[in-house]
This record gives C-alpha cells, sequence and structure tokens, in this order.
C-alpha cells in the first residue's frame, strides 16, 4: 500500500503530525504558503529584536507533557525553558495589584482566597474536574468520535474516575457560578471572562466548564507554562529537525489552493508557488490539513462526497471568530518595571467589551532569553477584534483605524510601563488583515474554535473529515491550550492514519 503523506502547513500541528509520519515510516512532504515555518507560533526579526508572531506561551513540556512525548519519540530534545510564575497577573479596572495566577498550588489557592472571598468551593470542583479530566486525556481519546475504531480509543480511555465529569458535561462555567451562588461577584466572574478569552475564545457565559478546568488548571504544577529560551521559533524549528531527520521534506513559499479526490482512494492536491507563480498537483493516500476548518471548506472540491455538504453547511453556521490586533515594541530595560511578571492581563473599564484595546493580553522577555540585546526587551501585546472592521474598509480608512488602535494601546500600556518617545526603540501593529496575509488564515481569524458546549469535546470538530483520508489538525479541532493542543489533535490524527495502515 502506499503511504505518501502530504501535510498542509507547517504550523506546530502540521511540523508534529509529519514529523511522527515520517518517523513511523511515511512518505510525507510538507508544503508551506509562508516562507517561515511556525505558523501562528513563528517569530521575525527588527534591528535584533525578536518577536513572537502569536503564541507566547508553551505548555505541556513537563516530564509526561504532550511535547515531552512527542519529542522523546522523535528522538529530539526539548528545547531550553523557564516556568512561569506567575504564569498571568490580571489587573482588573481601576486596580494597581495583580491577581497573581500562581504555579505552585498552594500559593495560588491562597491567591484566589484572598482575591475572591467565598469562591473557594467552585475552585475545588474545577480541580476536581481537572484532575479526571487530565488522566482521562492522558490515555488519548478519541474525540468527536466518528468510526467504530475511534469509539473504541474513546471508551479504553474511560475509568471509574472520569465518572465524575459526566453530570458537568452539558454546563458553562456561568451555570457553575450560579450553583455556588457566585454569578453576582463581579471581580470573579470578569477574571475568569478574561482568562477563558484566551482559552476558549468565549466568556464563562458560553464556556464548557469540563474545558475550563483544564485551561484554568493546566497552569499549575506539575504541569505549567514556559518561556522558551530564545523565541517560540524554537519549538517548530525542533520539530522541523524531527521531521528531516525521519526523511520528511519541507517545503516553504507553496500554497495549496485546492484538495479534490480520486476514484482510486488517492487524494490530489493543487499547488501554487509563491515566487513564480506556478501550479502544479500532487497527489497521497493521505492528506493532513494543518488549517482553519473554515479554511478547509473552501479548499475542497468534491462536491459529491456524502456529509460533506452537511460539514460545510456546519463550518458555515459557526459563530464569527476573532482577530487580533497586536502591537510590537522594542523597548529600553528602564521601560519595564522591577519585578515584572512575563504576561499580563489588563482590563480597563468593566463596561466595555473583552478586546478592541479595552483589555489587552501582554508579554514580557525576560533578560538574557534572546529576544533582545543587552538593555532592551521585547513587549507585545494583543487584543482580540472583530475581523470585519479591518476587512471591509478602504485602504485610507485601514492606515487610520491601525494607528488610533496603536495609539490607544501605547497609551493604555503607559499607565503600566515607562513608554515614550525615548523608551521605545521598535513600534509596529499587526491586524486580522495582517495575519491574513502572512498565515492565509481566514479573515484573519485566531485561536480556533471557541469551546462552547456545542463544540466542545464530543461535540467538537473532528480530526476525521467527510473527505477519506483527509485529516485536520490545529486549533479548530484542539483549541485553547495553544501548543499543546494542536499536537495532541496530531497525534490523534497519527494514530488514525496508523490504524487505516
Amino acid at each position: 500500500m502506499s503511504k505518501e503523506v502530504i501535510v498542509i502547513g507547517a504550523g506546530i500541528g502540521g511540523l508534529t503530525a509529519g514529523a511522527l509520519l515520517a518517523h513511523r515510516g511515511y512518505d510525507v512532504t510538507v508544503y508551506e504558503q509562508a516562507y517561515v515555518p511556525g505558523g501562528c507560533a513563528s517569530t521575525f526579526k527588527r534591528r535584533g529584536l525578536t518577536f513572537d508572531v502569536g503564541a507566547t506561551q508553551v505548555a505541556g513540556l513537563e516530564l509526561g507533557g504532550i511535547h515531552d512525548r512527542i519529542f522523546k519519540k522523535l528522538d529530539i530534545d526539548l528545547p531550553p525553558v523557564t516556568p512561569c510564575d506567575p504564569a498571568c497577573a490580571v489587573f482588573l479596572p481601576g486596580e494597581t495589584q495583580p491577581i497573581n495566577v500562581w504555579r505552585d498550588r498552594k500559593k495560588w489557592q491562597q491567591e484566589r482566597q484572598k482575591q475572591f472571598p467565598g469562591s473557594e468551593p467552585f475552585w475545588q470542583l474545577l480541580a476536581k474536574l481537572f484532575q479526571a479530566s487530565w488522566k482521562f486525556q492522558g490515555r488519548d481519546p478519541v474525540l468527536p468520535p466518528r468510526n467504530l475504531w475511534d469509539v473504541w480509543q474513546l471508551t479504553t480511555a474511560l475509568r471509574l474516575d472520569t465518572l465524575i465529569t459526566v453530570p458537568f458535561t452539558l454546563m458553562t462555567v456561568g451555570d457553575a457560578l450560579r450553583l455556588y451562588g457566585l454569578y453576582s461577584d463581579r471581580r470573579l466572574k470578569t477574571f475568569l471572562d478574561l482568562q477563558l478569552k484566551l482559552y476558549s475564545q468565549v466568556d464563562a457565559d458560553e464556556t464548557a466548564l469540563l474545558y475550563a478546568a483544564t485551561a484554568l488548571g493546566v497552569s499549575q504544577e506539575p504541569q505549567g507554562l514556559y518561556h522558551l529560551q530564545g523565541s517560540m521559533q524554537v519549538l517548530s524549528d525542533r520539530l522541523v529537525q524531527g521531521l528531516k531527520k525521519h526523511g520528511g521534506k519541507l517545503f516553504t513559499g507553496h500554497y495549496v489552493e485546492k484538495i479534490e479526490t480520486l476514484e482510486n482512494n488517492q487524494t490530489q492536491v493543487m499547488i501554487r508557488q509563491r515566487k513564480t507563480g506556478e501550479t502544479f498537483t500532487k497527489t497521497a493516500t493521505h492528506i493532513v490539513a494543518n488549517i482553519p476548518v473554515q479554511n478547509l471548506v473552501k479548499m475542497i472540491d468534491s462536491p459529491s462526497k456524502p456529509g460533506l455538504n452537511l460539514y460545510q453547511q456546519r463550518v458555515e453556521k459557526l459563530p464569527e471568530a476573532s482577530g487580533a490586533f497586536v502591537i510590537y515594541l522594542g523597548v529600553k530595560e528602564e521601560a519595564i518595571p522591577e519585578n515584572c511578571p512575563p504576561h499580563l492581563q489588563f482590563l480597563y473599564d468593566y463596561d466595555g467589551v473583552i478586546g478592541e484595546n479595552n483589555s489587552l493580553f501582554v508579554s514580557v522577555s525576560k533578560q538574557g532569553d534572546g529576544r533582545a540585546p543587552e538593555g532592551q526587551r521585547t513587549l507585545i501585546a494583543s487584543s482580540f477584534t472583530d475581523t470585519q472592521i479591518w476587512n471591509n474598509i478602504s485602504e485610507e480608512k485601514y492606515q487610520q483605524l491601525k494607528q488610533e488602535y496603536s495609539n490607544e494601546a501605547i497609551a493604555r500600556l503607559s499607565n503600566y510601563f515607562q513608554l515614550n518617545s525615548d523608551t521605545i526603540i521598535h513600534q509596529e501593529a499587526a491586524t486580522p488583515r495582517t495575519f491574513a496575509y502572512y498565515t492565509a488564515r481566514d479573515k484573519g481569524i485566531v485561536g480556533g474554535i471557541g469551546q462552547r458546549v456545542s463544540t466542545f469535546g464530543p461535540f467538537g470538530i473532528a480530526t476525521r473529515t467527510p473527505i477519506r483520508n483527509l485529516w485536520l489538525v490545529g486549533d479548530s479541532t484542539h483549541p485553547g491550550e495553544g501548543t499543546a493542543g494542536v499536537s495532541y489533535s496530531a497525534l490523534t490524527a497519527v494514530r488514525q492514519i496508523e490504524n487505516k495502515g
């Protein structure tokens, strides 16, 4: 049997799937439309400064974590990291002291009891659900299942300790807050809204409770969030190393425009070389797409396939995904407060939306971490934004809006950082239009599918698609846990492909 595999996209999910399949003896070719691998976890350089494009922190690097497991399978070394502690410092409106999300479990318990009196029963419920869910995830279930093999993998992952999660399967975080009489606690709910928006793309009222338990619990020991030495690019570079070590090939600057199924169980893709504009076709037994599902349905040219119309209709009905406005700053050391945490989150107005510069998630480089020359730091601030306000306007209006957002973001950040013409060395901004151009993500969306009850776990987007031997990996199938989540999706797809031979 032929074992050719084409991987569309060299993000972390695509590189992980490609490297694992190459390790298992498949003939793997990865096509990436950008000239640098990594996707939303890649980097760019300016004036000696290295900026992470999107993702700035990593989970799953601890012993037994998903990256640790995969790197051991590939026989490559994990990159050097330092744990983030606190994982995040959250500033609510009008407050000068943050809520510190400590890695140490006891410190975090003390912090939340001080910040949110009377809420401990709610946090204890989350802790119990996290422990059960984490053990369940560690058994590599397939969710959502799409055939008997998937169902068997899911069934064998179930244990008695999983039963605690069953009564909460259809609950949201908002439901749990009501259950404990905490829904009216504005500070607590706002804190949860802010944190969950980062991970699940939606607030506490919409986020599935079981998903929230994992997203909010993964930053504590023995798990944790980590800061990579050098940049996020190190992670994708190691995976490229693993891919090539086992015979896989990577072609950057190649855009896959169309996916078409053939009668002999082969699948054909049409590829355009960006530099020359030349197009050509390639066939393979399996196609692994590391792209948003919104992109995937536009690429498929197989109208007669059963179930495809329903699949496309479901994707079209998904709630509109968010984009991001990001400002990248290179600053002098004196702009950064002493003992500044690596990640901060600010909300400026309780009555405003989470996003559109009313909230900012900020990542600050560490001294000696390879992102900036001595005496300098990088500062990256991002805010969720509606993609439509950026994509349906004239170039003049676009540039004006971009400048307005930049000015407002810097003004907001100046309440905490010392930002002025003397301390700012470099400044540039990215919008959904920027992300669409450089990453080819539909409308420049970020973060994956919102983890509502209707799109989480057994109700989520599967790695199996309606097209035979076409697989989907990335943040549409396992969003919100960054590189760890997309790596889980890649591992799932690889196991499914292997089962098919």
